[in-house]
């Protein structure tokens, strides 16, 4: 007798959970840490920029010290998450992301500002190596780019809200309370750690993040990653800039558009990679970021602008979610803290090299020569996409392992 239950109700009722309890309150603690994180990542500038007589080199050094602790405390984060736990390292990354801001209008002092931003990077960057391999030991592997996706959904949202509205309170009720709710918002969240499990008696033999960073299978897509991050950062600091001054709403819609087009297409890129495997999605993103970028070359033109960002924002997307999925079905349990690392690492380094590397190119050849050239730059991440996809193909067809299967068999 023929079933008359639907195949795809079916699969339905055989997939395991998503949103469990754990990862709810997990949430809360994304939605703290990035929140406490965007509502001051413009405000600070501002803050250091307010006295008389300095300008945007005092600016630039505030962001860069917060950059550069960021990463750096990226590459620590998978020992101390070893050492202590993920809970731990979640919870010293909030305290530290958290209550610096609420001291640093005691003093306008460069070295007091620069030593505030140091101590929140390091903890923003323990907040999301930490909290991330937490994340998806909470997400169950068949749904885990979906899970994934949700995730960055639920980090998104208050950093695309955080930008305009830290400026905002700044202008109209001055730095201290803008400072207050950042640090309130994050320290907080700290009260939802108790409730989340922790991961430090993960099975196998941790993985070194240099260990990592020398394994071609958590290399390539690492590599790829950090190339159409390259893109973000310069779109989020240059397109103002690039576009004609009567063009403001142009850039106001494109800085709305590129964001959202990227939200959107991950997501789209978690269900898709669940059901087919992520590894067929890393050269589609790669090709559309870059073909986004060249299309933005066309400065003069508001519709290729906003074409041009659309575009990108899916590549980066796709990308986004299709890489940091393939990463962790490649690593045991013990090895979530590497790629959480390595992948925000790709992330934050790339924005920073792509901004400071493209201001110096524009220099010399102009905005749109520059796009064009990162456009043809981004494209030799062509290499080592099509490689990763030949190995993968390679490894699928001897029956060794298949997409999705690789966490099982470890």
């Amino acid at each position: 007798m023929t079933s008359s239950v639907d195949p795809q109700h079916r699969d339905a009722e055989a997939r395991p959970g998503l949103l469990t309890r754990a990862l709810l309150m997990r949430f809360v603690t994304v939605v703290g840490a990035s929140a406490g994180f965007f509502l001051l990542l413009s405000v600070v500038p501002m803050y250091a920029q307010s006295v008389p007589g300095r300008g945007s080199d005092e600016a630039g050094l505030v962001t860069g010290a917060l950059m550069l602790a960021t990463v750096t405390g990226e590459l620590m984060a998978p020992w101390l998450a070893a050492r202590c736990g993920y809970r731990v390292a979640l919870g010293v990354g909030l305290l530290l992301l958290g209550a610096p801001a609420l001291v640093l209008t005691v003093s306008q002092s460069m070295v007091w500002i620069v030593a505030v931003c140091l101590v929140r990077g390091l903890g923003f960057a323990f907040t999301v190596v930490a909290g991330g391999a937490l994340t998806v030991s909470l997400i169950p592997p068949e749904r885990r780019g979906e899970g994934l996706a949700l995730t960055g959904i639920v980090a998104g949202v208050p950093s695309l809200v955080g930008l305009p509205l830290g400026t905002w309170l700044a202008s109209h009720t001055g730095y201290g309370p803008v400072c207050a709710v950042a640090a309130l918002l994050a320290l907080v969240s700290i009260a939802a750690v108790p409730g989340l499990p922790d991961r430090e008696a993960a099975p196998g033999t941790p993985l070194g993040v240099f260990a990592g960073a020398r394994c071609g299978a958590i290399a390539r897509p690492t590599a790829v990653f950090a190339v159409t991050a390259l893109g973000a950062g310069i779109i989020v600091t240059f397109l103002p800039l690039a576009v004609a001054s009567h063009c403001s709403g142009v850039v106001a819609a494109a800085l709305l558009v590129q964001p959202a087009a990227a939200t959107v297409s991950r997501w789209f890129a978690g269900r898709h990679g669940d059901r087919h495997g992520p590894a067929g999605l890393v050269l589609p993103g790669l090709l559309a970021s870059a073909v986004g970028i060249l299309v933005v070359a066309l400065t003069d033109v508001p519709v290729a602008v906003i074409v041009g960002v659309a575009v990108f924002g899916i590549g980066f997307g796709i990308t986004q979610n299709a890489t940091i999925t393939l990463m962790y079905s490649r690593v045991p349990a013990s090895g979530y803290g590497t790629v959480s690392a390595l992948w925000n690492v790709a992330y934050d380094a790339g924005m920073g090299i792509g901004a400071v590397g493209f201001g110096a190119v524009a220099g010399l050849t102009g905005y749109p020569g520059a796009f064009v050239l990162t456009g043809a730059l981004m494209l030799t991440a062509l290499v080592p996409a099509w490689w990763d996809r030949t190995a993968a193909g390679r490894t699928w067809a001897a029956g060794r392992s298949a997409p999705g299967e690789e966490e099982k068999q470890r």
